[in-house]
């Protein structure tokens, strides 16, 4: 499951979106409200004010469909700024009482002897991200023939955009695995150029870097790639992360740290 507290956030500005467009819409519409009832299955409209003496209102003409319109949208609007509201004030609420850590917190502020004999229900962040780390893996290997460039990191990657993607996750401390493999139905074994975890859901994400798609037949195994990825239930925007380059078009540092705060924060 994502985050909580960022998809009540994304909800939130949903809803103060709509908020601030019913608001608008609710300028400058006819006082009162309508009431609508039916004579031997006619539809009549009535306009109901302040000191009105008939507890309907005052009868509207059918030709009068400016008034009828304008009356019924308002009361529509006016239902859909009631509820935005009260969802709003909800979501507030829990947003200020929501903390993701609260359990790993239960742990950690127990006493170190306490803590050598606890099984934590769920693993503080730091202790799952060093175990899955320490996993070992043998990657996709390097002959001697294959060009290589070393990042920060002191660590074999194909190519200079890899190189930055790799130098970025490094300087901001995010954990990686580089070419860690990877098992897909309908192709077998395959190599991801990062595999991280998601904060949110503690599960693997996969990040390929496609850095020749103006080469048709490169473009062609990456479309394949990626379909074979969607097959196995492993979608772009949710565990699949995506970059793309071409000979002009190359990959902005600024994609990487906004990728990198979407996904991996």
């Amino acid at each position: 499951m994502q985050n909580l507290k960022a998809l009540l956030e994304v909800e939130l500005e949903h809803l103060e979106k709509i908020i601030e467009k019913t608001e608008s819409s609710l300028k400058d519409v006819p006082e009162g409200r309508i009431n609508i009832s039916e004579c031997h299955n006619v539809p009549q409209f009535f306009h109901y004010q302040m000191g009105c003496k008939n507890s309907k209102g005052t009868y509207i003409n059918k030709e009068n469909e400016e008034l009828i319109s304008a009356l019924v949208q308002k009361s529509y609007n006016t239902a859909v700024l009631k509820k935005a509201r009260m969802r709003i004030k909800k979501i507030k609420s829990l947003i200020k009482d929501y903390d993701k850590g609260e359990f790993e917190s239960i742990y950690l502020n127990q006493h170190p002897e306490r803590q050598k004999r606890i099984e934590p229900i769920e693993k503080p962040w730091s202790i799952y991200v060093d175990e899955w780390e320490s996993q070992p893996y043998r990657g996709k290997d390097f002959s001697d023939t294959t060009k290589y460039i070393l990042t920060d990191k002191g660590e074999k990657v194909r190519s200079k955009s890899e190189k930055i993607i790799a130098d970025y996750l490094f300087r901001k401390g995010i954990v990686y695995k580089y070419e860690c493999p990877l098992y897909l139905k309908g192709i077998g074994t395959i190599y991801p150029d990062f595999t991280l975890l998601s904060p949110a859901t503690r599960k693997e994400i996969y990040w390929e870097h496609c850095g020749l798609m103006d080469n048709s037949n490169y473009a062609f195994a990456a479309i394949k790639r990626i379909n074979t990825y969607q097959k196995n239930n492993i979608f772009p925007g949710d565990r699949l992360i995506l970059t793309f380059e071409t000979d002009k078009i190359v990959l902005e540092s600024e994609i990487i740290e906004k990728i990198v705060e979407k996904y991996l924060n």
